[in-house]
């Protein structure tokens, strides 16, 4: 693909990249290819993590104990903010709220 393929009417490549030469067009094309790729991934490996949480949850229940496990969340919570810093405990809150819930 060069700049002056159109990927929209009245758009280049460059234009959509942001990129001011071919050659780092090039390279944000393809970087956001493998992102969203990546990101395919990510959402099928938060599916699949939401599916296991349920199957802790309905096993919890059934046994007469409460859906949330609380100090359970605080080591998902600290594991994140440990590999990730600040914005790790975030995106555990979200995991965990897709997973379980508000509650």
């Amino acid at each position: 693909m060069t700049a002056l393929d159109t990927t929209a009417p009245g758009k280049t490549v460059l234009d959509k990249t942001g990129a001011r030469t071919d050659q780092a067009a090039d390279v944000i094309t393809g970087a956001r290819e493998r992102i969203d790729a990546l990101d395919d991934r990510i959402i099928g490996l938060v599916q699949e993590r939401m599916a296991v949480s349920a199957v802790i949850q309905e096993a919890r229940i059934s046994s007469g104990g409460r859906r949330v496990n609380l100090s359970r969340e605080m080591e998902v919570l600290s594991h994140f903010r440990e590999a990730l810093g600040k914005p790790g405990t975030a995106l555990a809150m979200t995991l965990l709220e897709l997973c379980r819930g508000r509650i």
